[in-house]
């Protein structure tokens, strides 16, 4: 399987072109998959659900199956977080996975940057940013983008992967 990463500061556009990006791998006839890292608390479980229920009365891992997706919750109860690498392996086979985040994984990254951004880029420190997608002339010295190219985008990182 194929991993590209889109990273970058918060409030900078990056899930707006991982969404783009995984629409548009989709779009040509590609099977994508997508692993999003968050750095704050998250639950995609309601109190008061059945399934809620079983994950507070200990189980480790509750799968809630229906006719139209399949959420697999996995509790860490103290635990490490999985590395990239682990939650990679437990993806099904596809042809691209689209990760958002992971920064400080050494994988094929994209770096999102805007002139509104009050950090640094990234590339200047992450030798794994292989293109930047700004809206604004970049001084990254490989493959820069304009934030909307995403055909531009993805014909690179495809045919980045051919070579």
């Amino acid at each position: 399987m194929n991993v590209i990463g889109i990273v970058g500061w918060k409030n900078c556009g990056k899930t707006t072109l991982a969404s783009a990006l995984i629409s548009e791998l989709c779009a040509r006839g590609l099977t994508v998959s997508s692993i999003k890292h968050a750095h704050h608390r998250v639950d995609v479980d309601q109190p008061g659900t059945d399934s809620y229920h079983h994950r507070s009365a200990g189980a480790r891992e509750v799968i809630l199956a229906g006719g139209q997706r399949v959420a697999i919750m996995h509790e860490l109860r103290g635990a490490p977080e999985p590395t990239l690498d682990q939650l990679l392996a437990r993806l099904e086979p596809c042809d691209w996975v689209v990760v958002e985040g992971y920064k400080a994984h050494n994988h094929p990254k994209i770096e999102v940057h805007r002139q509104t951004c009050k950090q640094a880029p990234l590339f200047p420190n992450d030798d794994s940013i292989i293109a930047v997608a700004t809206d604004y002339a970049s001084d990254f010295s490989g493959p820069g983008f304009d934030l909307n190219d995403v055909s531009g985008i993805t014909n690179y990182i495809l045919n980045r992967k051919s070579q």
